[in-house]
Order: structure tokens, then sequence, then C-alpha cells
């Protein structure tokens, strides 16, 4: 990552140590705040996480935040805290219907990743993101490139607790995700801002939509593939990420789920082997792979000499789902509801 030219009224800003990050060991999950408020801070602060092996400390509610990824955003509009937001970026998807006016508020400073110098230009007084990759060596920049300059930054709890990222790739599990980890990371989020109530109210919903999606469905028999992306080698959902999580609150089964990578290449042969039921498509609207978009993943398993003929495709079992719901993100429970409703459409569930 090349250094960015100097920046004078960031540098300024973050230098007044509105909000610190020190390094230390911990696990995702909130500690209590130490002590009273700092001299001159709000109710309540400071606040300190342990955030995937960092301690995380606000010193006040976060006034210019910025989320590297739409998985982060998407949490942060939920909870009502786009007026707090100075930037936004790295989209797969639209938004869900509800979220595009305050969304509208945040300026977005790229489609995919900024630029480091873009970041510091909004003078944030937090960053967030969703996946190490993102805010990491290779990503924006490294949360220790922020910490130098006074910035603390907050790394979704869901791509790193039981989750090894060294290698190449997406990570592998070494235990499978759940949704608690994701609502672990609206509370933590809602904490940081002042706003636990908002955070509380957000998770119960999702709760609620999990519970009323599932009852009385039984999919013990049913097999399911999910496809991210890429026609000639896809990227195809491992045992224990998101997808996962559906497929276990489904009481489905992954025809993959014998890989704990995150999102393993697979060729097609070996799909047509295992032949899934159901075939869950991502339909994406950035073009950084082949067959983004649903209609172009499609287009191909009808035309493909090895896939046409699987059982899924000759049934036209297809459920689409934008990128998000295949993310471990809020948007999972999306996933579990369109999921659902199309095993009980399809005539597939007890």
């Amino acid at each position: 990552m090349p250094l960015a030219r100097p920046v004078r009224h960031a540098v300024l800003f973050l230098a007044a140590g509105s909000l610190l990050l020190t390094g230390c060991g911990g696990s995702g999950s909130a500690a209590p705040p130490g002590g009273g408020p700092a001299s001159g801070g709000s109710a309540g602060y400071p606040v300190t996480l342990d955030n995937c092996g960092r301690e995380v400390r606000v010193d006040s509610p976060p006034e210019r935040a910025v989320s590297l990824n739409q998985g982060t955003t998407e949490i942060l509009l939920s909870l009502g805290l786009a007026d707090r937001m100075v930037g936004t970026a790295t989209w797969t998807d639209p938004l869900p219907k509800g979220l595009e006016k305050a969304d509208a508020k945040v300026p977005r400073l790229a489609d995919d990743a900024p630029s480091f110098e873009k970041v510091l230009d909004t003078e944030p007084d937090l960053v967030v993101s969703s996946f190490a990759s993102t805010l990491g060596k290779g990503g924006v920049a490294s949360r220790e490139e922020f910490e130098k300059l006074g910035v603390p930054t907050y790394l979704s709890p869901s791509d790193c607790v039981g989750k090894d990222n060294s290698g190449d790739g997406d990570g592998v599990r070494t235990e499978p995700l759940t949704m608690e980890t994701v609502y672990g990371e609206v509370r933590d989020l809602a904490r940081v801002f002042g706003v636990e109530e908002r955070g509380e109210k957000l998770v119960a919903e999702l709760r609620s939509r999990v519970r009323k999606a599932t009852a009385g469905l039984d999919a013990e028999d049913v097999t399911v593939m999910y496809w991210f992306a890429n026609a000639q080698s896809p990227y195809l959902a491992g045992c224990c990420g998101a997808p996962g999580v559906i497929t276990r609150e489904l009481g489905a089964k992954n025809v993959f789920d014998d890989t704990e990578e995150e999102w393993p290449q697979v060729n097609w042969e070996t799909v047509a082997d295992r032949d899934p039921d159901v075939l869950v498509i991502g339909d994406l609207v950035r073009k950084q792979q082949t067959a983004e978009t649903a209609a172009k993943k499609i287009e191909f398993l009808e035309s493909d000499p090895v896939t046409r003929n699987m059982t899924a495709v000759r049934e036209k079992r297809y459920v689409l789902l934008p990128g998000q719901a295949m993310n471990p993100t809020v948007r999972t429970v999306e996933g579990v509801e369109k999921l659902a409703a199309a095993l009980r459409e399809y005539g597939l569930t007890g």
C-alpha cells in the first residue's frame, strides 16, 4: 500500500486522541468499560471491546465512522446511525428496502475497496470492516496503519472467531459460524455508538424472523449447493460459514459440507456428481468475477453440457440470494427466509 499524501486536517483531528486503540489478546466479545468517563468525555464512556485479538477503546460516541464493507454498513444503517457515518465502500448488492433513504445520506467512497488516502480524507474517528482481507495487508490498510494515526478499528467477529485467515483464499472455519456471532457484532457496534437499546431491538427482530421462517419446516432430506461467483472455477460454500448457518437453521444438507474452506473453488464435474436438490445462486451487482448476476449463472447452468442435466437445473430449482445474504451479516436471516420459502414452494419439506 503506497503512503498517502499528507492529510493535514485528518491528522490534526485524529491527533486530538478522542479515540484510541491498543493491541492485546482477546475474544470477539465485549468487555466491560473500565472506570468512569474520561475527562470531558460522554457519560458511559470510555467503552472497551475485545475485538479479534485487539483491545478497542472508544472515549466518546463516534461521529465520523467509515464502513469498508457492505455488511458493516447495513448494521450501522439498521441501527439508525447514518448521521454518524462519513463513508461506505465495497458493495455487492442493492440495499434492502427500508435502508435506501438512510444510505443516500452517506458518501460512497468506492464501489470496491477505497484507497487508504480516500478514507483518511474523510477524517474518520472509527473504521469498521466485515473482512480481514479489507482491513489488513493487501486491503485498504492494516489496523496498525490506522492505529498509528489514532483511528480505532473494528473487525466483524464473524471473520475471526473460529476462523483462520492465514492461508490463501477466503479462509478456513475451525468451528461453525452461528448467528450468535452476528448478533454479538450488532451489540458491539450498538454499544460503541451508545445505542444499546436499538441493538437489542434489532437482535430481537432478527431472531423473530428466523423463528417464523423455520416454524414447522422439515428439510432433513434436502440437499443444497451455494454458488457465489465465477463460472469457470466456481466459488461454492463450504460447511461452516453463513450458508452453513442457513442450512443448519433449515435442517437441510450442504453437498459440500465436507470442506471447512469458506468458499472453495470446485470443478463442475464434482458438482454434477453430488447433484444437489436445490441451487442457491448469488445475484450480485459487482463486476469482479464471471457470472456475477443470477441471470448469467442460470444461463451457464442451462447451457453447459456438464451442468444442464443436474436435477436442480432440469427442475429449475433455483433460489436467488443477494451476496450479503450469503455472507455473515444481518442479511443472512434473509437467506434463511428465502430458502425456507423456496423449499416449501418446491414441495421439498415435510
